[in-house]
């Protein structure tokens, strides 16, 4: 009998240490944790939350221990009471040393979540300097889309880069300005919740315009307290945001509006008579079965005069000062209405559904003039840019895990569609914004993407290999509205983009990878049409090398050595209306980012990227790419939660580049430091911040340019650009309630 006790309890504590306990980590305001970290004291598995906070953990029984972590939570050691079980963490300072680097092709994205801590943001420029190697610049008086430049692109307004928010594509397809044309201004900064962010062409769930990569944004679900803030500078600057909890700490459901105003005339000497407000609402609800279902609405609309891009012969002269203006009637309008279901289900313990709906309305004016008098001596080359957009689409994704004593396999399918209905493309050339002197371009455009994708993790101990496939089809139309009888176009396409992926984590402080993969950027559908659907989706073929490194528990240390290849494409150049070839590409680079924390308080971070890229049907020393910047490095030195105070002083540096493609013309290149201080009194926060600390002079975008003046009899190629802010101060007040 006794022997019959013993094997009996061997038995019993064999299946008890085999037995899987589930459970979900949440703050102590009811949101749930995600990538929460958990180990098991006794048995030393090991677990993360998901995107809903549950975990489950193998070799665990009850009366375990539990140690839960989670970055800006205190630790908690938890014992297990039951199959289901709840842990509740509360909020604490960001310690580095408490970041575990996952076991997933996504694990550079805590970079993100670290800096958007450390460094809040209240502008919609910084959201996207969130991005190690991200820079951008305006050249259009405030409310135009910024220029981006990532590894080695000028990525103009958003050719190579896919960017969304809550699941909604901020990139216009065939867009009356440019290709990709991303405008991120209906994006209330204090709203963003967390920044998600990819280089390269390894991600099976971003499809169009994720070459060089991508960005996406998620909104806040709720908030923890009301709060109302006015911001003065210079400039005639004036910024108010409003931030309104609707429903209170309820733990089901939530609610708030969020509003933005912007007033400011810049620093130039023809005021941009700038104005943008922004209007959010946003619902989310817990169902059952810890379900989510949240419905958004947003409304934005800008409007601004430009001083537009100026020649540099005319600054060297003393004809006008660097905050001059050649034509000051350029500037637009813009608009943008977004409605938006999203749905999060878990199925089961190892299956869970994400799905979201979105309807967009667009609308876009812009005036520029670029050239001056160079086409039109006697009225100007002013040109109008104008389009009235809908954009309809969904997205949904099936996750499957599958765990095994050995392995792990983790499967996301996807599928969705989007459509785009243009009404009144429309490119003119115009006379003060008022009268139209020729309608160069007029058109309804409708594109479609249908896409699917099949996205696996295999999980073989320390290695995981990552194998995807991506579907899209497109089809274009397009109706041309000058044309003498009715015409309209079509074309259609099918892209085929496979991904493999290999990460090796050692240990919870160090990982390599090597990411391959096919991409694509869409064309223009008047490329498409007009050159017979030859070159609808030209091919990138990109490949990173890396490390992801801790090497002590404050120093966060990542690199990659990448290359990228571009298939020859067409591109349109909507300014002229008129296609443009560009041959095929290398593009090849490093990328090398550290964040350090010095203290409780203190945290340093600093990123460098440099690229060689190179035309490759083009003879040497004609084979540069306009504007591509070779080297780049942005960082800084930030404070958090000390007696009251915040704040910290940043830096980045955009080298000399090439403006032309035999490198004859420079664009000079910049080095500019912005400082901030906050101090918490209670419920008040005052604020203190400088843009160009040092008053740099800077121009802050710059192109080779041919153009003439009015008095002059030829043309002149040169450097024309848009000076980068001096000098500039504000203060902010703010108070939560």
């Amino acid at each position: 009998m006794k022997y019959f006790f013993t094997i009996l309890l061997s038995v019993l504590g064999l299946l008890s240490h085999g037995q899987i306990q589930k459970g979900i980590v949440l703050d102590e305001a009811g949101n749930t944790i995600e990538n929460a970290y958990i180990v098991n004291v006794n048995s030393e598995s090991h677990a993360h939350t998901n995107e809903f906070g549950l975990f489950s953990i193998d070799k665990s029984m009850i009366g375990n221990s539990l140690k839960v972590t989670a970055f800006g939570y205190k630790k908690k050691n938890f014992t297990i009471v039951g199959t289901e079980n709840r842990i509740v963490l509360e909020e604490d300072i960001f310690r580095l040393n408490e970041i575990v680097i996952q076991q997933k092709v996504s694990a550079l994205n805590v970079i993100s979540k670290i800096d958007l801590q450390t460094t809040p943001v209240n502008s919609s420029q910084e959201i996207l300097r969130k991005v190690p190697g991200l820079f951008i610049g305006q050249h259009a008086g405030g409310g135009k889309a910024e220029q981006l430049f990532l590894r080695g692109f000028d990525i103009d307004h958003g050719t190579d880069i896919a960017i969304s928010v809550d699941g909604i594509p901020v990139n216009m397809v065939s867009h009356a300005h440019g290709q990709g044309y991303a405008d991120l201004h209906f994006v209330i900064p204090e709203t963003v919740e967390k920044i998600d962010f990819g280089k390269g062409t390894y991600y099976a769930s971003k499809g169009d315009f994720a070459t060089a990569g991508y960005v996406t944004f998620q909104t806040k679900e709720k908030l923890e307290n009301s709060s109302i803030s006015f911001e003065t500078g210079q400039f005639n600057t004036l910024r108010t945001v409003g931030l309104f909890n609707l429903l209170g700490r309820q733990k089901k459901q939530s609610a708030y509006i969020a509003t933005e105003y912007i007033l400011t005339d810049g620093p130039f000497d023809s005021p941009q008579n700038f104005s943008r407000v922004n209007l959010l609402g946003k619902y989310s609800a817990i169902l059952n079965y810890n379900s989510k279902f949240s419905i958004m609405a947003s409304r934005f609309y800008s409007k601004w005069d430009a001083s537009g891009q100026i020649p540099q012969r005319l600054v060297d002269n003393g004809t006008i000062s660097r905050f001059g203006a050649v034509d000051d009637t350029e500037g637009g309008i813009t608009a943008r209405t977004n409605v938006n279901a999203t749905l999060s289900k878990p199925i089961d313990e190892n299956t869970f559904l994400k799905a979201n709906a979105f309807y967009s309305k667009y609308d876009f004016e812009l005036y520029s003039n670029f050239t001056f008098f160079l086409e039109d001596p006697v009225n100007g080359d002013q040109i109008k840019q104008k389009e009235d957009r809908s954009i309809y689409g969904m997205n949904v994704e099936l996750n499957k895990q599958i765990k095994n004593s050995d392995w792990d396999i983790s499967f996301q399918l996807g599928m969705g569609f989007r459509a785009d209905a243009t009404i009144d493309s429309e490119l003119s050339h115009t006379l003060n914004r008022t009268t139209t002197l020729e309608n160069i371009k007029l058109g309804d455009i409708d594109q479609t993407n249908g896409f699917s994708y099949l996205n696996s993790e295999i999980k073989l101990g320390k290695l995981t290999i990552n194998p995807a496939v991506r579907l899209d089809y497109f089809k274009f139309n397009y109706q041309d509205k000058l044309a003498p009888v009715y015409n309209n176009q079509s074309e259609t396409e099918v892209k085929v983009s496979p991904k493999l992926n290999f990460i090796y984590s050692q240990n919870n402080n160090l990982q390599f990878f090597v990411k391959s993969g096919i991409g694509f950027h869409s064309n223009d559908t008047r490329v498409v049409v007009q050159n017979d659907g030859k070159q609808i989706l030209p091919t990138a073929i990109g490949m990173d090398v890396g490390t992801i490194w801790k090497p002590f528990p404050r120093l966060f240390v990542n690199s990659a050595l990448w290359y990228l290849y571009l298939q020859q494409e067409f591109v349109y150049v909507g300014d002229a209306g008129i296609i443009e070839p560009s041959g095929k590409s290398n593009r090849m680079g490093a990328d090398l980012g550290l964040r350090y924390q010095l203290n409780d308080c203190l945290y340093l971070d600093a990123d460098a990227n440099y690229t060689y890229a190179r035309s490759t049907e083009e003879l040497k020393g004609q084979d540069y790419i306009p504007l591509s910047p070779d080297f780049t490095t942005s960082g800084g030195l930030s404070f958090q939660k000390w007696n009251g105070f915040s704040g910290g002083l940043r830096y980045r540096y955009l080298k000399n580049r090439p403006a032309n493609e035999d490198n004859s013309i420079i664009a000079k290149g910049y080095f500019i430091s912005d400082m901030n201080i906050n101090y918490d009194y209670k419920n008040v926060t005052f604020g203190f911040s400088i843009e160009n600390l040092f008053n740099t002079e800077w121009n802050e975008t710059q192109f080779a340019t041919e153009s003439r003046l009015k008095e002059e009899t030829s043309s002149v190629e040169e450097i024309h650009f848009t000076p980068g802010t001096p000098f500039f101060m504000k203060a902010k007040i703010g108070y939560r309630f």
